[in-house]
């Protein structure tokens, strides 16, 4: 008898532990597809522009196109998701001495997700990957040029 109620109660706690997982699960899953905080730019300065990069996977494999980029400040850097999952991430060790980086994206998994960085920070060169596929060469550069 004290056998059978062990079972039961370790088959109840078992139930328990996968419902919590599972609700977790989808709290975080629903947290994932929504837009990042920085898809919401209200656009380039005035006198700026918009220059759209794409995020792919296709038979050609994972890339940004384009994957070099020139922008002025107040230019605005519309990372736009076409095909796959992927993220946009200046990371601070690549660009050293660099301030006013913006933060990482969430990752973006439906097609037409956006991600947009407006160019605020200081003339040069700056690295730019996706986290999941940089070390299959999807990485980019900006260059912020001087007015």
């Amino acid at each position: 008898m004290k056998m059978q109620r062990a079972i039961l109660l370790s088959g109840l706690a078992f139930v328990g532990a996968v419902a919590a997982c599972n609700k977790g699960d989808k709290a975080a899953e629903d947290e994932a597809i929504s837009p990042s905080a920085a898809a919401t730019s209200s656009g380039p300065a005035a006198g700026g522009k918009t220059i759209e990069v794409k995020l792919i996977t296709d038979g050609n494999g994972n890339r940004f196109e384009p994957n070099e980029i020139e922008a002025h400040q107040g230019d605005v850097v519309k990372f736009v998701l076409q095909v796959g999952v992927h993220n946009v991430h200046f990371l601070p060790d690549s660009n050293p001495g660099k301030t006013g980086l913006p933060p990482a994206s969430d990752m973006l998994q439906l097609p037409g997700q956006t991600y947009e960085v407006p160019i605020t920070f200081a003339p040069g060169k700056y690295y730019f990957q996706c986290d999941p596929h940089a070390a299959l060469g999807m990485i980019g550069h900006l260059e912020v040029e001087k007015d």
